[in-house]
């Protein structure tokens, strides 16, 4: 049986970098973004984190965009609980907020078609039964 590595390592010139997984931001977006996050180290006293901006910001993506449970945050990432715990600090310093409003701001909305017939809804959305009678369709 071969061992694989549990990371590929891709070089570029002077740079190496990983493989992008699905969920994660690119380099390009983790530029746009990573001066906008709180200090990785605050000079506090106590324990620091282990666990950097990009890596916490990316699993935080991976819940978001999975749509799963925060404690089924692959392991790759790390304790599901640390994730939360920064999740709830960056919430209460509206980070979040901070961060959509400047990209929101860049956001190129000229090709962005949304209309009725874009828009796909329940079937159940259709309109009520016929013949049961509403309040508003009573005749005085």
């Amino acid at each position: 049986m071969t061992n694989y590595p549990k990371r590929l390592i891709i070089t570029w010139g002077d740079k190496m970098s990983t493989p992008r997984r699905r969920y994660e931001i690119s380099e390009e977006e983790w530029e746009r973004v990573k001066d906008m996050l709180p200090p990785e180290r605050t000079g506090k006293p106590g324990r620091p984190c282990r666990i950097d901006n990009r890596t916490a910001l990316n699993a935080m993506l991976w819940i978001n965009r999975s749509g799963a449970a925060w404690r089924d945050l692959p392991e790759r990432y790390g304790k599901w609980q640390t994730f939360y715990d920064r999740f709830r600090a960056w919430s209460e310093l509206e980070v979040f907020q901070q961060v959509f409003e400047v990209l929101a701001s860049d956001a190129d909305m000229q090709d962005l078609p949304i209309d009725s017939t874009s828009v796909k809804v329940h079937q159940s959305a259709a309109g009520a039964k016929k013949g049961v009678k509403t309040p508003m369709s009573t005749k005085e």
